[in-house]
């Protein structure tokens, strides 16, 4: 079976630095990988492969079995992408700003179906017809995890997904994210959180220096443990 999300030997160079060095891995439907991996690792570069932003040197990135670069249109329709900082309009309030990109892309939801969505992550009634230059940070996340929601796509990519989120959110967020692969969402976030993709993944590459150095599987329906990604992130971050 083909699967949604595939890196083949992926490596990047970006002016004259390995960005990837031969990452290779899959992530099946219904399944939550967590790439892991301090800051200049190549955790975001990966995602961006995915959406065709950025061409790999070589190797190959697929989306459901097809090569991005063949059909770059066909691999972002297929995509959701949650950024660590979300690209919205202050200007606008809640339903403003997801009625805009829903347009933009091609989709469009009734105002249930968007209350629908503001409920699944949290963001109180009151907020919802304010202008987002008054929200704080985590509320215009979880604005933006709504539109991922409702662009109602097989694939979701997130960069960082819970920066900026309270403890109770991050706790909400992974409910909903387990939820969504339950349902047949395929999902690859990147994170430098060692405890939030323990508690969430099914499985973790720990990545470094632009290559994959270690992997972790949850097993009979357990969480991956976090001591032991915790300890094997120190050492590598310390290497």
């Amino acid at each position: 079976m083909t699967s949604p999300l595939e890196a083949r030997s992926l490596s990047l160079i970006r002016e004259g630095n390995d960005v990837l060095d031969g990452v290779s891995f899959t992530v099946a439907q219904g399944e939550i990988f967590a790439l892991l991996g301090g800051n200049g690792a190549g955790k975001s570069s990966t995602l961006l492969t995915f959406l065709g932003f950025l061409e790999p040197s070589d190797g190959d990135v697929l989306v459901h079995g097809e090569n991005v670069g063949s059909d770059i249109a066909a691999a972002r329709s297929a995509i959701a992408y949650l950024p660590e900082a979300a690209s919205l309009y202050g200007h606008m309030t809640a339903y403003e700003n997801l009625d805009y990109f829903l347009d933009l892309a091609g989709k469009s939801a009734g105002r249930s179906d968007i209350d629908a969505a503001l409920d699944r992550v949290a963001l109180p009634d009151e907020a919802r017809t304010r202008r987002l230059q008054s929200y704080s940070k985590g509320m215009r996340q979880k604005t933006a995890i709504a539109l991922a929601l409702l662009r109602e796509t097989p694939i979701l990519l997130l960069d960082e997904p819970t920066s900026g989120l309270d403890p109770v959110a991050i706790d909400e967020f992974h409910d909903l994210v387990t939820a969504l692969a339950k349902g047949g969402q395929t999902i690859l976030m990147v994170t430098h959180d060692v405890y939030g993709a323990c508690q969430v993944a099914d499985r973790i590459g720990l990545l470094r220096g632009g290559q994959l150095v270690g992997s972790f599987t949850a097993e009979n329906g357990e969480r991956i443990d976090t001591e032991t990604v915790h300890a094997a992130f120190a050492q590598r971050q310390s290497a």
